[in-house]
């Protein structure tokens, strides 16, 4: 009869886990990919470099060199996919140059082609990795048999290393292309908005104003028929066509108010905000401090509609126990402030996409402005939004 006894935890050999984390297993590939992939990129630099400088004085030299760069452009654009994969290295795609056609022709994108500092920046990678390649490669597969106790360790510093280079070398060239980057979005903002705005307008016109007025005409046709065989039944028609009119003018008198009203241009944002403001379902302060100084026309249209989209947030979402609200704008240096706050239910958040609150984010970033929204639940909202000051004409 065999007696089997149970092993102490406490002497249970610890679980199978692999030798090297998958951390660790993509730095060994990226530094054994480096040789092969420095010794292409080496030779394509120095032979693009040497053809180049000797065709420089013939016709076809410059226009080479332009080509040559923009080809160094994709292998940096390969490299930086390479890095994100195997080092989870994030780096921003530089800005692509214009065609000939943005840029004004063939000579100024030649010229902008050839001064690329992308591009020389990719050459210069290619030129001293093969030296680096050769080393990274040697010592991880020689650690792979012999040192691997601290080949983590070692693949880790050259890993290091070669996530700086990276960085360094094939990242866009300055603050300003990161700052034409985030131009470019934000241009594209101005125009889905711009759009979107157009939509709503023909919207409103066709379902609103517009259907109102065909009503109309087919009201008053009715009336002209019978105005000989029925006097009175055309009166009764002319008189409910008279109620239409008066609706389709009040209904284009929203629309028009809706574009650019008409008070904000003669008597500037207090009078107007004041106006948006007797509209809000809860009492509302309107306190703006502008002393003699109006901020251009697209500012101060653009502050009219933040302050009007909040106070329609205000209305919708505020909740029945909010008892009051309050706009206060004023100039700080070159900067317009508004802010909009309640004492309703809270718990307003900017970062869902979709929101009406993240779409004004979005329109104020457009022109360097920015939103601030702090809504604790249960306390109340307030919402700070800053714009740009720029002065009329």
């Amino acid at each position: 009869m065999t007696t089997s006894h149970a092993i102490p935890d406490n002497d249970r050999p610890p679980p199978v886990r692999a030798a090297f984390s998958a951390v660790t297993w993509k730095e060994l590939a990226y530094l054994l990919t480096n040789l092969p992939l420095a010794i292409v990129g080496f030779v394509y630099a120095v032979v693009m470099v040497s053809v180049t400088g000797g065709l420089s004085v013939t016709a076809i030299g410059i226009p080479l060199l332009a080509c040559g760069l923009y080809l160094s452009r994709q292998m940096g654009r390969l490299d930086r996919a390479r890095a994100r994969v195997l080092l989870g290295v994030r780096v921003d795609e530089p800005t692509p140059i214009p065609g000939p056609k943005r840029s004004g022709g063939f000579f100024p994108w030649l010229w902008t082609s050839i001064k690329d500092p992308v591009g020389w920046r990719t050459v210069l990678y290619q030129l001293i990795r093969l030296p680096w390649g050769v080393l990274t490669f040697t010592v991880a597969l020689t650690g792979l048999f012999v040192l691997w106790p601290v080949l983590p360790y070692l693949a880790r510093l050259m890993a290091n290393a070669d996530r700086a280079m990276v960085r360094g070398l094939l990242s866009p060239s300055d603050d300003l292309e990161r700052r034409i980057a985030e131009l470019e979005s934000d241009r594209g903002v101005v125009v889905d908005t711009a759009a979107a705005d157009l939509r709503r307008i023909e919207r409103d016109l066709h379902d609103g104003a517009q259907a109102r007025l065909v009503a109309l005409a087919m009201g008053l046709g009715l009336a002209k028929e019978k105005l000989l065989e029925d006097p009175e039944g055309a009166a009764a028609m002319v008189d409910e066509a008279h109620g239409e009119v008066k609706l389709a003018l009040q209904e284009l008198r929203d629309l028009a108010r809706g574009i650019h009203p008409a008070v904000l241009t003669d008597r500037g944002l207090d009078a107007a905000l004041s106006s948006v403001a007797s509209r809000c379902v809860v009492p509302v302060k309107v306190a703006v401090d502008l002393p003699g100084a109006r901020p251009a026309e697209a500012i101060e249209g653009i502050a009219y509609f933040v302050v009007s989209e909040l106070l329609q947030n205000v209305s919708k979402h505020a909740g029945p126990g909010a008892r009051g609200a309050s706009v206060e704008v004023w100039r700080a240096g070159a900067r317009l402030l508004i802010r909009v706050s309640d004492d309703g239910r809270g718990g307003a958040d900017a970062s869902g996409g979709g929101s009406g609150l993240a779409g004004l984010a979005e329109r104020l970033g457009a022109v360097d402005g920015v939103l601030v929204v702090d809504s604790p639940a249960g306390v109340g909202t307030t919402v700070t939004a800053e714009l740009p000051w720029r002065d009329r004409g």
